[in-house]
């Protein structure tokens, strides 16, 4: 692992969920973590006291990464509290709809978060990085990203966006010593799921190779992974954490 000691990582959608655990995982290797939120500040709050209550460093940053000027202002206060060595954009809304009954503002909204919020951000970091020579960026698409998913074109549009960003910054960020990779998750058990019944998360789970729903830790793990020194010569490349289901 890179020597954490004087390095952020920041977290995009880092108040709950896969967020959430990316920020335990992080504080736990000594990253001074900034937890990202939009409107859950009571869930960040409590999450940064946790982190700091085990000896964790972390701050709680309000940004709407869907506007550029709170993209912006997110880095800047990373960068204010140390070196900027790790970002990560978890940020994301999805939803089912039939194609047809996707609104201009359906639209709009989720391209806004999940695809146009990682790109402001990455475009602030960059230049932090840079500047640098070296960090790491690590961006969570979703396997509908990689396959698409009937009822979720907006969602697998946006995301598989979020897989054509990565690879074109890869190439481009290369030369910088910077390295740019993506998640994309499969079925994981986290609150974006929570609409579905017990008998939809068996089926999800009877149709994964490994016969069974993932959990946030397991896609935390892959952040790590990605963010250390074991994958220095790994960038440009979208490791699917999904069980095998997209096999």
């Amino acid at each position: 692992m890179m020597d954490t000691e004087h390095f952020t990582a920041v977290v995009t959608g880092g108040s709950r969920g896969i967020g959430a655990e990316i920020c335990r995982r992080m504080a736990n290797e000594g990253f001074h973590v900034i937890i990202n939120y939009n409107n859950l500040k009571e869930s960040a709050t409590t999450l940064k006291d946790e982190i700091t209550k085990t000896g964790g460093c972390a701050d709680i940053y309000k940004a709407d990464v869907s506007k550029s000027d709170e993209a912006e202002s997110l880095i800047s206060f990373a960068v204010g509290k140390g070196a900027l060595g790790v970002l990560i954009n978890c940020a994301g809304v999805a939803e089912q709809k039939l194609f047809t009954d996707i609104s201009d503002e359906d639209w709009a909204r989720m391209i806004g978060v999940d695809l146009t919020g990682t790109f402001y951000t990455c475009r602030a970091a960059a230049r932090e990085m840079i500047r640098n020579h070296s960090g790491s960026i690590i961006n969570i698409s979703s396997m509908w990203g990689v396959v698409g998913a009937s009822c979720e074109v907006h969602y697998s549009a946006a995301k598989a966006g979020v897989i054509g960003l990565t690879k074109a910054l890869a190439k481009e960020l290369g030369p910088s010593n910077i390295r740019v990779n993506c998640i994309a998750p499969g079925v994981i058990d986290t609150e974006m799921n929570a609409h579905l019944s017990p008998s939809d998360m068996k089926a999800l789970a009877d149709e994964t190779p490994l016969c069974r729903i993932g959990k946030k830790r397991e896609i935390a793990d892959a952040v790590l992974f990605l963010a250390s020194e074991r994958s220095s010569f790994i960038t440009g490349q979208v490791l699917t954490v999904d069980g095998g289901m997209t096999i």
